[in-house]
This record gives C-alpha cells, structure tokens and sequence, in this order.
C-alpha cells in the first residue's frame, strides 16, 4: 500500500477574515499514513489517536499528499 502525509488546518471563519484577526491554524502536523488511497488516508489521518478532538470539521481542511 502507498504511503501519504496528511495534515489537518483549520480555516478561520469569513467573519474572522473581514475583521483581518483569523488565520489559518495548522491543528495537525504532517503525519504519514499507509493507506489505499488518498481518501482513505484523509480519513484514517482524522479517525486516528493524533487527531484533534472536538474540532468544527467544516472548518477543518485535510490536506493530503502522496510521499515521495
């Protein structure tokens, strides 16, 4: 199976935006994962012990990239 790194940014709100005081927020460093598939890795990055709890996941971002 592929290996891929996964991080987790939350994105500030449109409000926190317009008023200049929101930025982005890295709340899941670069993690590898083995997995399928990039999907698959997203969301085994986000079910996993290292995650984050009780974040607004519309808000959260997973990014996801093949390791090379």
């Amino acid at each position: 199976m592929p290996l891929f790194e996964v991080a987790i940014v939350l994105i500030p709100t449109k409000k926190q935006q317009e008023e200049g005081s929101g930025k982005e927020e890295l709340l899941m460093k670069p993690t590898p994962v083995v997995a399928a598939s990039k999907e698959a890795a997203a969301l085994a990055a986000v079910l996993s012990e290292g995650a984050p709890k009780n974040i607004d996941l519309t808000r959260a971002q997973v990014l996801v990239r093949p390791f090379a």
